[in-house]
């Protein structure tokens, strides 16, 4: 079943997740002592009838920790995820035990990479919406951020690949 479940979100999640240009500056989250700080979030706008969409985030740690989850009101789950390449396939799924947070290192979640998938969507993200999501941590207390969803054409920063 899950197989089937990553066969049939896999072709949306590659959009979703397909490298584009870079996120606007977002204000840093207010406490810059807090123990994870999350900056530059935002969503990427989803076609009508997309059940799954991706959002991106840079976390700073102050210590070692692990970013493990979270959940918004927009989808039925929220989860991070991983890209890697398989057998010359491109393969999307989700990082068992959370993503490694080293502390003091800026880890920039972004598309065609590492990126929060929210799966069984409540509506589609439409651009200028905002996205609340709380993000889990395996120490540290969660964090709520508010993230704009954007409409990205393909290729838009002159990048490719």
């Amino acid at each position: 079943m899950k197989r089937l479940l990553i066969l049939a979100v896999a072709p949306l999640a590659l959009a979703a997740c397909s490298p584009t240009e870079p996120a606007a500056e977002n204000p840093p989250a207010a406490d810059q002592t807090a123990a994870v700080v999350v900056t530059d979030a935002w969503c990427r706008a989803t076609p009508n009838g997309a059940r799954a969409g991706g959002c991106f985030a840079t976390f700073t740690a102050r210590t070692d920790d692990r970013l493990t989850g979270g959940s918004t009101p927009r989808a039925a789950q929220l989860q991070v995820h991983e890209m890697s390449m398989d057998g010359g396939m491109m393969k999307m799924g989700q990082i068992e035990g959370g993503l490694p947070l080293p502390a003091g290192q800026a880890v920039a979640l972004a598309p065609g990479g590492n990126h929060i998938m929210l799966m069984e969507l409540t509506q589609p993200l439409a651009e200028g919406d905002t996205v609340p999501l709380t993000l889990t941590f395996a120490t540290a207390p969660a964090v709520t951020v508010q993230a704009p969803v954007r409409r990205v054409t393909p290729g838009g920063d002159g990048h490719h690949g």
